[in-house]
């Protein structure tokens, strides 16, 4: 009687140059692929407490300054972290004293949903529980900042042991994804760089159905626990937001349907199926209802907030607008210390730098590159990695793709609910760069494992180790910025005695969005604020009280509920209000108060 193998063999056309050993067994292996049946116990794998401190204490040092002076300074410039900062702080506060307010935050008086003006960064919620006050808002950020890198590390760190790489190929997928030198455009935009949940996601997933690139689907490893983890933990990286959580809820989607599709197909053609399992149907079906709800939920939210605001919709011309060039996939931000100011010639054939310098690292393009011919995957899952960086690519161009985007970008923009509002097509780059670090880190499994044979000279073992180091300290070097920390502008004494609701002069531009952030000082209500768009209040309010203090204006403040108004003089030059604290304000029926170089306008 034979016995049949649990697992096929590979055939042919999965033999690559390393396959014969990417079947040996190997300490490098991911711990849930070491047999645990019969022999001693073995003891704890301290790998993962190593790779978490690790990737804490690398995210500290190529960050470095933030952690310097992290009361009083800010990564990347004065606009976007400060308004993230009083995102986290508001979902902290709220949460724990109005819950049902969330969404009417106390910024944009008097309008209506404004927290979701914008991407709200709602899953660091737990953080803004911490602590009160502008301090402690500015503090906070700046540990996210320093967290949301080691977690995109040990995200990327994770998939790749997950899908078959040793720990070599996984620390260089972690480097070379989570500090890839395009993500240094995006120092101010802590809700693009906040992705490490994409790749823990995955990670998790594939964890849980048993599933890897070097060995394919493997029942007998299902964990049910680690499918519910993936999907929530995918659930709450689209509350960080939208912008790079959408492109993740349609992945997913897409993944969901191809499997069902593939099982189907078996079960029609009468084929035998592989084991599935109640017990992960469940939890699949539980972990994905969970997701589907939150996406659902917040769905809602933005539309709501749509309804209220129709100028809130985005046309696809800016999605036009934001479309890179195909130079701006090998350019490098200005914050890069290797290649800033190297790519200066290339940043200035592109019209938006921010959006448009997508440089994923050039070690890690030569790498994945490579990972082509020689890897530890099957031969047509290097083919899938490969033609899922060329898709994800052109998918990047946006518009420039063929000269319309027309079948690509727009194309999804036009078809798929929602994706009209991803304007910056570069934002790919988040899959693209993964996959690239997938594929090097297959290379780099290969030559690790090729190199360690019993067989291999000693100074071959050496050499190997030599390139394996070289290969990291590349990625790592690509990585380290030279981002600017400005200090952050501290809220005046008066904003904390005006009554509110108030207004804060000079109104508009970047200064609103410190104001936000000085609110955290007990969350007045004030009608300044900017964010993804300008609600037509706003505008009217600036040009209302241009003149301000007048009758005209006064009258205006007082018809929408304004008690207070605090001006900050030395922040008016060149505005409307500039000359502000020479303005009369006798028989408006109002009282002018200086507080420490502040005016304080009581109406």
């Amino acid at each position: 009687m034979k016995i049949r193998p649990a697992v096929a063999p590979p055939t042919a056309e999965d033999t690559g140059p390393a396959q014969a050993l990417a079947d040996r067994p190997s300490d490098d292996r991911p711990s849930d692929e070491r047999p645990s049946d019969g022999g001693p116990r073995r003891r704890p794998n301290p790998e993962w407490t190593l790779a978490i401190l690790g990737s804490l204490l690398l995210a500290v040092v190529l960050t470095w300054p933030t952690m310097r002076h992290p009361a009083t300074t800010i990564p990347g410039d004065l606009g976007d972290p400060t308004l993230q900062a009083w995102q986290v702080a508001w979902s902290g506060h709220t949460l724990l004293n109005d819950p049902a307010n969330l969404w009417n935050s106390n910024t944009f008086y008097p309008e209506r949903y404004t927290y979701a003006y914008s991407d709200t960064l709602l899953g660091y919620a737990p953080f803004g529980m911490i602590g009160s006050g502008f301090e402690a808002a500015v503090i906070r950020y700046n540990v996210l900042y320093v967290l949301l890198h080691a977690l995109a590390f040990l995200g990327a760190y994770a998939l790749a042991r997950q899908l078959g790489a040793n720990r070599w190929g996984g620390a260089v997928a972690g480097v070379a994804w989570a500090y890839a030198p395009w993500r240094l455009a995006h120092s101010g935009h802590l809700n693009i760089l906040s992705s490490g949940g994409i790749a823990l996601a995955l990670a998790m997933l594939a964890r849980g159905h048993g599933w890897s690139l070097r060995h394919g689907y493997r029942p007998e490893r299902r964990k049910p626990g680690w499918a519910v983890a993936g999907w929530l933990v995918a659930a709450w990286q689209v509350t960080l937001g939208f912008g790079i959580g959408l492109p993740l809820v349609y992945f997913l989607l897409a993944a969901v349907l191809v499997a069902a599709g593939c099982y189907g197909w078996s079960w029609w053609r009468g084929r035998e199926r592989p084991p599935f399992g109640r017990r992960l149907l469940v939890a699949d079906l539980a972990g994905g209802a969970v997701f589907g709800t939150v996406t659902l939920l917040l769905g809602l939210v933005y539309l709501r907030v749509v309804d209220l605001n129709p100028q809130a919709v985005r046309s696809l011309d800016w999605t036009k607008m934001f479309s890179p060039p195909l130079i701006g996939f090998v350019t490098a931000p200005g914050d890069s210390w290797l290649w800033g100011e190297r790519h200066a010639a290339a940043r200035e054939q592109l019209t938006w730098p921010p959006e448009m310098a997508l440089l994923p690292g050039m070690t890690l393009i030569g790498l994945a590159a490579a990972g082509l011919f020689v890897s530890a995957y099957p031969v047509r899952h290097r083919v899938a990695l490969g033609l899922g960086v060329a898709g994800t690519v052109l998918l990047g161009l946006g518009a420039t793709l063929g000269g319309d985007g027309d079948p690509g970008y727009l194309t999804l923009s036009t078809l798929l609910p929602g994706w009209d509002a991803l304007r910056t097509p570069g934002r790919m780059m988040h899959w693209t760069s993964l996959l690239l670090a997938v594929l090097a880190a297959g290379l780099v499994t290969a030559l690790a494992e090729s190199w360690r044979r019993p067989t291999a000279a000693r100074a071959s073992r050496a050499v190997a180790t030599l390139v394996l180091l070289v290969s990291l300290a590349l990625v790592t070097l690509e990585g380290v910025n030279r981002t600017p920390h400005p200090a952050v502008p501290t809220p005046p004494a008066a904003m904390r005695t005006a009554p509110e609701p108030m207004l804060v002069l000079p109104a508009g531009g970047v200064g609103d969005l410190n104001y936000m952030l000085w609110s955290t000082d007990g969350f007045p209500r004030i009608t300044n604020g900017l964010g993804g768009f300008e609600p037509v209040t706003q505008a009217q309010t600036r040009v209302a009280v241009a003149t301000f203090p007048d009758a005209g204006s006064v009258a205006y403040l007082r018809g929408i509920g304004v008690r207070s108004v605090v001006a900050v003089p030395s922040r008016a030059a060149g505005t409307p209000w500039e000359g502000i604290e020479t303005r009369p304000v006798d028989g408006l029926g109002i009282t002018r108060e200086d507080v420490d170089g502040t005016l304080v306008y009581r109406l």
